[in-house]
């Protein structure tokens, strides 16, 4: 609920850090150049860049002073969605823009890239070496015959060789896309299959949890898939020598020619993206050099006021566009964290260990590893100098109240807490960090500049205070170019455009508060949706998962033939407690009490574990398919999973359903 007065904050930014911020100084800036707002602080800039969107779009090229190797006619030449036509006649390129400051002499030898494996020790990549493997890097993909448009393709954890081997291959102009070693062939195969890579960048093997996991079989089965490649790069993680037939990673980087930067369209395809694919084939999503080029250029300069001075840490895998975003921290002189390992090894604070080992300023983590440290009662400001880190960010699920309060709490009261949410399919966010707006509890800060995010009802009508679907109204230059396989558009049509004709609808539950902040709850395909009162499932998560004995849940509402509707709660317990009488109780009078006695579930049933997608979100939308009966080679595909024998459980509960 909202009122007039806006409640009081859990953290205001004071004066200094304002009048410190880049957006600060970008508004002082587009107001003198552009006529941006001088007053009115962000709100006011906010409206000015939704309603002059070209103008926006284009002071921010020169903000971050954008090299066009041939200039743009227009900024925008095509508002539609979909179809926007952005920056026509422009050419430029995203990897020299991300080795820019490698160019400066001052800053040759500062770390472009820290990496940190599972010993927590950081090995530093200069800016200098790493633009050295890249020009040597490229030279050879041209050596292949990689040419502009051709795909390359990594299987690789987070290390700096794929960063190296992204930027070689933008580079060169051809189109990146990766897997992560953790996905298994058939879920690689349903995605690089799509797009027929010819080149395929891997490792031997990686390390996880403290154990070695030997990748070669699965390699050489993806090699067998994919009559595409022309080469096969092996990288020796676990130290063993290239396959026959594959080219050693350094041979590929020994050599020191300078980096050619091949000058492609505006919106010439940068990489392919994948959605998660959990009831069909993933959707492969294609977005552009200068799209993404712009897009981040906003978000990590402006929103995440990230410079030259600053350490950009973010847990992630190859396998989620938050590494393609992680990567592109480069583009403002930043320094990036690569952490290639379990996030909890050897024990649950291993996060904040790397983040004061590196001397983080930005860390961004999942709300999962906020709450589980929340429940294994870690004390991060404690037991780690945290004092370099400036924002705690967050996406990948709604970040509860409770983990606001706890790393205001447990990490430092003036602490920037950066709730964000977005989509791969923009990879970027709709709203999320501010660094001159208050943060409240449980609430994104704000829409996103050159974003008109709004919540609307079935009818298209503008909701404020009011759960509604998320709606971006206006085009962004990351959205997609297109789907990869996808010649009519229709799979993109249907995808975002189905059910309001022109406008960009996420598939997220959010209300738009009368402060102007924003909150996620959860997905709008598997609303809860009982007597007519809608709710998403990540309001029902927020409040079981706080029950000491429940370390995740998950919650499907079905609709029934009869015209019932039956709502079950599955529960994955900690070691050691028992769902009883007494905790059934407990969790329903939680929801009774903290959220709506409509939304208290039928039944609480105890299940090993919540099957999740391969980046780690829970599987909503499949588990209702097989609870209605849905065959499992229908409801899901096998290759987007974490671990399909999950699934099982509730295939059986159906057919249990059916007989009684």
């Amino acid at each position: 609920m909202t009122s007039a007065t806006p409640p009081e904050p859990l953290w205001s930014p004071g004066p200094d850090r304002i009048a410190a911020a880049r957006i600060t100084a970008f508004q002082a800036w587009a107001a003198d150049r552009f006529g941006a707002p001088a007053d009115g602080g962000y709100p006011a800039l906010h409206r000015w860049s939704v309603d002059e969107l070209d103008i926006f779009w284009q002071a921010v090229a020169e903000w971050f002073d954008v090299r066009f190797t041939t200039p743009y006619a227009s900024v925008l030449e095509d508002r539609s969605m979909p179809g926007a036509h952005w920056f026509p006649g422009a050419t430029l390129n995203y990897a020299e823009h991300a080795l820019r400051a490698a160019e400066d002499p001052a800053r040759a030898d500062d770390a472009a890239l820290l990496y940190v494996d599972e010993t927590h020790e950081a090995t530093p990549v200069t800016w200098a070496e790493l633009r050295r493997q890249v020009g040597a890097l490229a030279a050879e993909l041209r050596a292949l015959g990689v040419r502009p448009g051709d795909r390359v393709s990594g299987y690789l954890p987070n290390i700096p060789e794929a960063v190296a081997a992204l930027l070689a291959t933008a580079a060169v102009g051809a189109v990146w896309t990766s897997c992560a070693p953790d996905f298994g062939a058939r879920s690689v195969l349903d995605r690089f299959q799509q797009v027929e890579p010819v080149v395929l960048f891997t490792v031997d093997g990686y390390r996880y949890g403290g154990k070695e996991h030997d990748r070669r079989d699965t390699v050489a089965e993806l090699r067998a898939e994919l009559p595409s490649l022309r080469a096969v790069v092996h990288i020796p993680l676990l130290g063993t020598h290239a396959p026959e037939g594959a080219v050693a990673w350094s041979d590929l980087v020994s050599g020191t020619a300078e980096p050619v930067f091949e000058p492609v369209p505006f919106d010439h395809p940068l990489w392919v993206l994948y959605s998660s694919g959990t009831t069909g084939l993933p959707k492969a999503i294609v977005q552009s050099q200068g799209g993404i080029l712009l897009e981040h250029l906003k978000q990590l300069g402006l929103h995440c006021d990230l410079g030259p001075e600053d350490r950009f840490f973010w847990y992630t895998s190859t396998g989620w566009m938050m590494w393609n975003f992680l990567v592109s921290g480069l583009l403002t002189g930043t320094t990036v964290v690569l952490y290639d390992g379990s996030p909890g090894y050897p024990d649950t604070g291993a996060q904040w260990r790397i983040a004061e080992r590196t001397g983080a300023t930005l860390y961004g983590t999942s709300a999962a590893y906020v709450m589980a440290c929340r429940k294994a009662e870690v004390h991060p400001g404690r037991d780690f100098d945290l004092s370099a880190v400036k924002c705690v960010a967050t996406t990948g699920s709604p970040l509860p109240p409770d983990g606001f309060r706890w790393l205001h709490d447990e990490v430092a009261e003036d602490l920037w807490i950066a709730s964000v949410s977005g989509g791969t399919d923009v990879c970027s966010c709709f709203a999320g960090a501010v660094p001159t707006l208050p943060v409240h509890i449980g609430e994104l800060q704000a829409a996103c500049l050159g974003t008109d995010l709004q919540s609307w009802d079935p009818s298209g009508k503008p909701l404020t205070g009011e759960v509604g679907e998320l709606v971006v109204t206006n085009p962004m230059p990351s959205m997609p170019i297109r789907f990869w396989n996808d010649p009519d558009g229709s799979r993109y049509r249907d995808s975002y455009f189905e059910m309001f004709p022109g406008v960009w609808r996420h598939g997220d539950w959010i209300t738009i508060t009368d402060h102007g902040s924003v909150v996620i709850h959860g997905r709008s395909d598997s609303t809860l949706n009982r007597q007519g009162v809608r709710m998403g499932s990540a309001d029902i998560y927020e409040a079981v998962e706080r029950l000491p004995e429940i370390k995740e849940s998950l919650v499907i509402g079905l609709e029934e033939p009869n015209g019932g509707y039956w709502m079950p709660l599955f529960v994955h317990l900690v070691p050691g407690a028992t769902l009883d009488d007494d905790l059934r109780g407990r969790i329903k009078a939680t929801i009774r009490e903290e959220l709506s006695p409509r939304h208290v579930p039928d039944e609480v049933i105890e299940v090993p574990a919540i099957p999740h997608t391969l980046t780690g979100k829970r599987i909503e939308v499949p588990v209702k398919r097989l609870l209605q009966g849905t065959p499992m080679a229908k409801a899901v595909n096998p290759g987007s999973v974490d671990n399909i024998e999950l699934l099982h459980f509730y295939e059986e509960l159906a057919r249990t359903r059916t007989r009684g």
